[in-house]
């Protein structure tokens, strides 16, 4: 199947979705930004530290690998983009990332202690 057929196929799926659901109010995005990418990334952080959820469920469970990982991403951001950001971009990087490792070595404990305690 050639390229152009699947993209039409796409284009036409796409159409067809677009027309049985009725279109949703949607809040309007905020613009692309070196800023909203530091601050989707320590909310997405959060919410694997459990520290933040939505529903009225219970708290869902710390995944401390997810986390990780991600404050390791804002990590290599901020190594990666040395001397090229403003100072509220630095600043906003570098406190995300303070506040993001301490929050992170907190959880860690608490989930060794609940582990220690469930033994």
């Amino acid at each position: 199947m050639s390229d152009e057929v699947i993209h039409e196929s796409q284009q036409e799926s796409q159409q067809e979705a677009q027309q049985e659901a009725p279109a949703e109010p949607r809040m309007p995005l905020p613009p692309a930004s070196f800023l909203f990418l530091v601050l989707s990334l320590r909310a997405q952080c959060e919410i694997q530290l459990g520290l933040m959820h939505y529903g009225e469920g219970d708290k869902p469970e710390p995944d401390l690998e997810l986390a990780r990982h991600t404050v390791d991403l804002l990590g290599m951001l901020h190594e990666k983009t040395k001397g090229n950001l403003s100072l509220e971009e630095h600043r906003m990087l570098e406190n995300s990332l303070t506040e993001l490792r301490f929050r992170y070595v907190q959880v860690s404990d608490e989930v060794a202690k609940a582990a220690t305690q469930k033994a």
